[in-house]
């Protein structure tokens, strides 16, 4: 028993030509199909699964729900056992919810985000195929991401009223959904705050990640890409559309990983994030970071913390 991997997200987008647009040309993803609601589900040409984002009109940018998939679906009742025994309500979605996927199992963190596993999703196979295939298709677009890779979440934080729902969900992932912790980092005085954490299921750095903040709500998704090289050339890509840069190409401390900070035309912030950083075991000794070295664990080229990056969110 047990959550295999990340299995979609689902944003709410204020122009739904606009994101799309975004999402297929900058990014490279592909539609798959679009429901009677108007929303949109789009894929990326190396996954094998259905879709990996749904795009839902809004009047606002943000998070809808995150999604992840189980091994069986016999694990959906087992999990839902745990997680209502740890305290936390959940609804069992029937099969056909969401187009193309099975059951859901729908409930939310202890910082209010709605989370959903999953068993089943109609498997349509990558660009290439699974039988000798290509490295990579000739139809790439844009950046040409490979995959959905991980989503980092804002949680409300406020030691001084006693709320620290980085520390709860941290908790939650770990004891209910057996997500082991990778990095943290920890604060305030004798470093008694754990601030921000990055926890994975697979042998990522992370395939979740929480951090403190004055509000819960949606930091970044995040797709992966080969290399350092591909990181540049989707700046290239960002600039040539006149894409909103956050953060322009650089390294973080945390993860090691290679990375440049976007916007969506809604305001919902993406990375391109690249670097296998190392191999996250369960045995693995926990990576810290301190208060004092926090800009470098974020932005390891300068060490400077960029106050926007914290605390613009949606």
């Amino acid at each position: 028993m047990g959550v295999l991997r990340i299995g979609h997200a689902s944003l709410k987008v204020m122009d739904m030509a606009a994101a799309v647009n975004h999402y297929e040309k900058v990014l490279g993803l592909k539609t798959v199909m679009q429901d009677k609601a108007g929303n949109i589900y789009l894929k990326c040409w190396d996954e094998w699964d259905k879709y990996s984002l749904i795009l839902t009109p809004s009047d606002q940018a943000g998070l809808n729900h995150l999604a992840y998939k189980v091994e069986k679906n016999e694990d959906l009742d087992s999990l839902r056992q745990r997680i209502e025994a740890w305290g936390v309500n959940t609804e069992m979605l029937a099969e056909g919810s969401l187009p193309a996927t099975g059951r859901m199992l729908k409930f939310h963190l202890p910082s209010g985000h709605e989370m959903r596993l999953y068993a089943m999703k109609e498997c349509v196979g990558t660009d290439v195929g699974s039988t000798n295939p290509d490295p990579w298709p000739d139809d790439i677009r844009g950046a040409g991401a490979h995959w959905l890779d991980h989503a980092l979440l804002m949680c409300e934080l406020n030691p001084e009223a006693g709320i620290n729902t980085v520390e709860q969900n941290t908790r939650f992932m770990r004891e209910c959904l057996d997500f082991f912790l990778t990095e943290q980092v920890l604060a305030g005085p004798g470093g008694a705050v754990q601030a921000a954490t990055w926890l994975a299921c697979t042998t990522t750095p992370h395939d979740i990640a929480f951090v403190g903040g004055a509000r819960s709500g949606l930091h970044h998704i995040a797709y992966f890409l080969d290399s350092w090289h591909d990181v540049l050339k989707s700046a290239d890509v960002m600039a040539k559309n006149k894409v909103r840069i956050d953060v322009a190409p650089t390294r973080h401390g945390i993860t090691r990983g290679e990375t440049i900070y976007f916007f969506d035309p809604s305001g919902n912030r993406n990375e391109t994030f690249a670097g296998l950083g190392y191999l996250a075991q369960r045995d693995r000794p926990v990576t810290t970071w301190t208060e004092d070295r926090l800009g470098s664990g974020i932005f390891y080229h300068t060490g400077d913390l960029v106050p926007s990056f914290t605390e613009v969110y949606t």
